[in-house]
C-alpha cells in the first residue's frame, strides 16, 4: 500500500498544517481544495484519502460517492466538525474507513492512518496460511483482495471491510468477539456504546444478500458475543 496521502479540505492552513505533519512522519503528501480534480489526483498512487466533510460546492459526502466505487482499496478517513452522529454513519455507509472529528489531536490522527495503512498491508497471506477463503459459494482472494460471488461476480469492499470479512471467513461457524473485531476497524480502544462495527457488518451483509447468487443470513448476530460466518468452511 502506497504511504502518499491525498489531503482534501478547503481550509488552506489546514491542508498546510496536515501536510507538514505527515511529511514529518514520512509520508508523500497531495492537497487540494476540492474534488474537482479528483482522478488526475488519485493518478500518482494515492493510499489514503483524508477527507474533510464540510466542504463548498460539492461535499465530502459527494466525493466520497465518487471515489470509493472507483478506488475501493484506498484507505479513507473523513474529517469532520460535525458532532452529529448521523453524519458520521452515513459516513462509514459511503465507504469511510474511520473518521475523526475536528478539533483532534495530530497523534489521534496518524494513529488513525496507521491503523487504516496496516489494515490495507496486512492482507498477504502467513507461510501456513489459506491464500483463499470459501464460504458458502464465495470465494475471498486474501493476495488479490478479491470477493467473488458464487455466480463468479466480484464484489467490491472497502479496506475495512475486506479485513473484517477477511477475519470471520478464518474461522467460519465459530463467533467472533467484537473486541476482536473492532481491532481491525479503529485504532482506539474499543467501546459498546460505538455503532462503528455494526455499519460495517451491515454494509457486508447488504453487499453478500443484493449481489446475484447471495443470499440473507451469511453474517449473523451472537448475542453478547460479536458475529459468525456461515458455517460450511473453507473449502465451501
Amino acid at each position: 500500500m502506497s504511504r502518499k496521502i491525498l489531503i482534501i479540505d478547503d481550509d488552506a492552513d489546514m491542508r498546510q498544517t496536515l501536510a507538514r505533519a505527515l511529511v514529518q512522519e514520512g509520508f508523500a503528501v497531495a492537497q487540494s481544495a476540492d474534488g474537482a480534480n479528483l482522478s488526475s489526483l488519485m493518478e500518482d498512487g494515492v493510499g489514503l484519502v483524508l477527507l474533510d466533510l464540510n466542504l463548498g460546492a460539492e461535499s465530502g459526502f459527494d466525493i466520497a460517492k465518487r471515489l470509493r466505487p472507483a478506488y475501493p482499496t484506498v484507505g479513507l478517513i473523513m474529517l469532520t466538525g460535525r458532532a452529529d452522529l448521523i453524519d458520521k454513519v452515513v459516513g462509514l455507509e459511503i465507504g469511510a474507513d474511520d473518521y475523526v472529528s475536528k478539533p483532534f489531536d495530530l497523534r489521534e490522527l496518524l494513529a488513525r492512518i496507521r491503523s487504516v495503512l496496516r489494515r490495507a498491508t496486512a492482507v498477504a497471506p502467513q507461510p501456513n496460511g489459506e491464500e483463499t477463503l470459501k464460504f458458502e459459494g464465495w470465494c475471498l482472494d486474501v493476495r488479490r483482495r478479491k470477493l467473488t460471488s458464487p455466480d463468479g461476480q466480484e464484489v467490491s469492499l472497502t479496506t475495512t471491510e475486506f479485513s473484517v470479512l477477511k477475519l470471520l471467513a478464518e474461522t467460519p461457524g465459530q463467533p467472533v468477539s467484537r473486541q476482536a473485531l473492532y481491532e481491525v476497524v479503529r485504532s482506539r480502544d474499543w467501546s459498546p456504546l460505538e455503532r462503528t462495527l455494526d455499519t460495517h457488518i451491515a454494509n457486508i451483509r447488504r453487499k453478500l444478500q443484493t449481489t446475484q447468487g447471495g443470499r440473507r443470513g451469511l453474517i449473523t448476530t451472537v448475542q453478547g458475543v460479536g458475529y459468525v460466518l456461515a458455517s460450511h468452511g473453507k473449502d465451501g
